[in-house]
């Protein structure tokens, strides 16, 4: 064991230099920058999209001069006492009544260029209001201005005359929540979630490289497979550490000049921020591994980089349910849901990390990480495997290894009976 570990490390060590020490590092170690760039190109494009779109919609009320006036004043005061100066639905105008008030409303919510959305007409006291198809809010908003207009010409009051002076005070709570510390756990998914797929992804091509220049062979006669997989696994985990590092880094400076008053302390995982932390981390070793295992075995069989594209996806696929099946554990612990995600291997990185901002027991997460680091060498064992007789074409099926297996054991039962 001692032997190959030792030579897993240097190949590890071969990996992680031949891909740290080039520029290309350097592009794909800000190439997130380019994405947050394009995040906020794309929001603040569609903010602005949105807010014209907004812009341009309207309510109207078809009312006389007086009615329209004590109206528009209602409206005014109403919006400003829900929504503030900014907000709410959209701004009210006012028409005069034609002839006909009933085509009138028909032909106001045709128009294109006005884009009404909520058209009223009648008395106060019995509106007809008209709205486009899932506009409901906006014209329940007319029928309230409706409504509190009659209430002041009851009063016999101004519209904008309030009887009552609320004062509101902002509370920010300091005490994690069950839901936020829930929450908590759902982020932490994503964010493992988003590391794992983008960085050990690139597992899938690694030993494409040595099988077309027949390196792989000069290894493989060199040092057991296990150790080939297992060097090339710790060598793009260190490369992820180092991309890990970096944007943690940034992010940690970022959070340190965020004011108190944001109310992050509310999110503080019930087992306690620092040993929060350190099992996240823990868990995305694991999670790391055993991704990179599976892409790493499976890529191996492939003799081309559309066969790698092809394999990758199915894999891909696999990760995104055990996704699902960890955030929907994040969302119900202590569920049967949650108790599968905890035990499945794939899964239970995930589900684990979310358990411990909602559980304060210790034990459960060091049984977790000596369950799921069993499953990473399981994992590496059995591709080593499959390419040794896949690719090498050197051993045995798995089928017949099994077989052996168990006449084995069945022979040194005999012997020692």
């Amino acid at each position: 064991m001692r032997q190959l570990l030792k030579n897993g490390l240097v190949i590890a060590r071969r990996d992680f230099m031949a891909v740290v020490a080039t520029p290309t590092f350097l592009l794909f170690l800000l190439a997130p920058f380019l994405m947050l760039g394009i995040s906020v190109a794309s929001g603040v494009g569609g903010a602005y999209l949105a807010k014209g779109q907004h812009d341009s919609r309207q309510t109207i009320v078809i009312a006389s001069p007086e009615e329209g006036k004590l109206l528009r004043a209602e409206e005014s005061a109403l919006r400003m006492r829900l929504y503030g100066a900014d907000g709410g639905p959209p701004s009210m105008g006012t028409v005069s009544p034609e002839a006909d008030p009933a085509a009138q409303q028909v032909r106001l919510l045709a128009e294109k260029a006005i884009d009404a959305t909520a058209v009223m007409r009648g008395p106060l006291d019995h509106p007809t209001i008209a709205y486009v198809a899932g506009e409901a809010d906006d014209a329940r908003y007319l029928a309230l201005i409706a409504e509190e207009a009659l209430r002041t010409q009851g009063l016999g009051q101004a519209p904008d005359r309030q009887l009552s002076r609320p004062e509101l005070r902002e509370i920010r709570r300091s005490v994690p929540t069950r839901s936020r510390q829930q929450s908590t756990g759902s982020g932490a998914v994503v964010v493992m979630f988003m590391l794992t797929i983008m960085l050990a992804s690139q597992a899938v091509g690694m030993l494409a490289e040595e099988k077309s220049n027949k390196v792989i062979e000069i290894l493989a006669a060199s040092v057991p497979l296990e150790s080939v997989f297992f060097g090339k696994l710790i060598g793009l985990f260190g490369i992820a550490l180092v991309f890990v590092a970096f944007w943690g880094g940034l992010a940690m400076l970022g959070l340190s000049v965020v004011p108190a008053s944001v109310g992050l302390a509310s999110f503080a995982p019930v087992i306690g921020m620092p040993l929060f932390v350190t099992l996240a981390c823990a868990y995305f070793a694991m999670a790391f591994m055993l991704l990179g295992a599976i892409f790493l075995g499976v890529g191996a069989q492939a003799s081309s980089m559309r066969e790698i594209q092809m394999l990758s996806l199915p894999i891909t696929l696999f990760q995104l349910i055990m996704f699902g099946l960890s955030m929907a554990a994040a969302g119900s612990p202590g569920s049967g849901v949650a108790r599968f995600a905890q035990i499945f291997p794939f899964s239970s990185p995930f589900a684990m990390a979310a358990r411990g901002a909602t559980d304060p027991a210790l034990w459960p997460h060091l049984l977790a990480l000596g369950w799921q680091l069993l499953w990473v060498g399981i994992t590496i064992a059995i591709g080593a495997h499959f390419f040794r007789y896949g690719v090498l074409k050197s051993g045995v099926g798995p089928f017949k290894a099994l077989g052996q297996m168990l006449t084995r054991r069945r022979v040194s039962g005999t012997n020692l009976h």
